[in-house]
Parts: C-alpha cells; sequence; structure tokens
C-alpha cells in the first residue's frame, strides 16, 4: 500500500493561490497499481473557489 499525500493549488480569476490538500491510497501488486482511491475534501475545495453557497443551493434543490 502506498500513501500519497499532496496539495492541488490553482489560480482564481483574481489572481489568488488556494491550495486543497489531497490524498492518495494505492495497493500495488507485482510493481502495478491494482486499486487507486483519492481523498479530497469537496467542501473546502468549494470553499477556495469561492462557491460554496452555489453548492450548499444545489444540494437544497434535491432535498425538498
Amino acid at each position: 500500500m502506498v500513501v500519497a499525500e499532496f496539495a492541488y493549488e490553482f489560480t482564481l480569476p483574481d489572481g489568488s493561490m488556494p491550495k486543497v490538500p489531497c490524498v492518495f491510497v494505492l495497493r500495488v501488486r507485482d510493481g502495478q497499481i491494482i486499486e487507486s482511491r483519492d481523498y479530497i475534501d469537496p467542501i473546502r475545495t468549494y470553499t477556495a473557489c469561492g462557491d460554496l453557497e452555489r453548492l450548499i443551493a444545489s444540494l437544497r434543490k434535491d432535498v425538498s
């Protein structure tokens, strides 16, 4: 098993460069990746992009 921690960094139209931490978990056998999972915090991602309110509005539509 291999666990890799890293961060996505991106540039927004206002020039800011937020980072969102992520983790990959890989299962490797005989030098081949046999399973891969990635984990990212969607709330932090939407917040960094300034889209959290849009996400919340979208989720509320599906609740009714």
